[in-house]
């Protein structure tokens, strides 16, 4: 049996920008006592939602020493290290772990692709490489690469392969996950609108862009489930579904970061090739925050 490196929900951190494009630190520092504060039990930083993707190898690197340093041990901080190159992985996952990460998510290779034999070579390096547990991310609709139930099931036989981030939508597949790696194999929520289904399939929580602006109830949707509180964690993700899905109405981060300035942070502007939302989805945002009290 592999213990979770969290229960419950970490948030996929946004990386607060100055207008010039560079990390604004001091906006973070507060936006990450804001997230701990309000009951979030893990930060991913330098995930999808951190815009990992446009951010140079020497940045993502700051970045997560930085936020380690900060939290200082207050909650589990798990890196996003993954790559379309193999190699840049393993550099960018070797310095994490060095720098003190508590855990790595690694992504899929997108645009290389590669095949489900390439995914096990892919993988296998990576956890050769460091010495943290992992979590791999799938995420098909980003990187055009599922990693089937087969795959997750011969990864978890790797020591450090501790989990799962199930960003696929498709809960048969989370069902034969569940059903091939048992306890060896964690499975955590992709999506915000499926919290509570995956938790019914097993899953220990979510890694969640809903914990950006409602850390509380991304927290309490899986831990009244954990508690054995079925119904009141059914409920509570029946009333946050329409929060959810609104930070979708754009391509992530641009709408959660929209919403996060909305509450009261700086959160800045995301990086080309990424630019703002039109005015038609920001007056949805802002409506959709205001029927939750959200709106600073």
């Amino acid at each position: 049996m592999k213990e979770p490196i969290f229960t419950g929900a970490a948030v996929a951190i946004i990386t607060p920008m100055h207008e010039d494009g560079s990390v604004n630190y001091d906006e973070f520092a507060k936006f990450i006592d804001f997230q701990i504060e309000n009951g979030t039990d893990a930060i991913v930083v330098c995930g999808t939602t951190g815009e990992s993707s446009t951010l140079r190898v020497v940045e993502h690197n700051e970045c997560i020493k930085w936020c380690v340093k900060y939290v200082n041990g207050r909650i589990p901080v798990i890196a996003g290290t993954g790559s379309n190159s193999t190699a840049c992985a393993i550099e960018i996952s070797k310095e994490a772990c060095e720098n003190g990460a508590d855990a790595l998510l690694l992504v899929t290779p997108y645009y290389n692709k590669t095949s489900q034999r390439g995914l096990l070579a892919h993988y296998t390096a990576i956890h050769d490489a460091t010495d943290k547990p992992i979590i791999l991310y799938n995420v098909p609709s980003r990187t055009g690469l599922n990693i089937a139930p087969e795959t997750a099931y011969e990864l978890s036989k790797l020591p450090r392969i501790n989990g799962i981030k199930e960003a696929s939508g498709n809960l048969e597949q989370v069902e034969k996950i569940r059903e091939l790696c048992g306890d060896e194999l964690n499975i955590w929520s992709g999506n915000d609108d499926q919290i509570y289904d995956i938790m019914e399939r097993g899953g220990k929580g979510v890694i969640s862009v809903l914990s950006n602006i409602a850390p509380e109830a991304a927290h309490d949707i899986p831990a009244l489930y954990i508690e054995g509180k079925k119904e009141e964690s059914k409920a509570l993700m029946d009333k946050y579904m329409k929060l959810a899905k609104a930070m979708f109405v754009d391509v992530n981060p641009i709408p959660v970061k929209e919403a996060v300035s909305l509450i009261g942070f700086n959160a800045g502007p995301c990086r080309l090739p990424l630019i703002e939302m039109d005015e038609k989805n920001k007056a949805y945002v802002k409506a959709t925050m205001e029927e939750y009290g959200l709106v600073k």
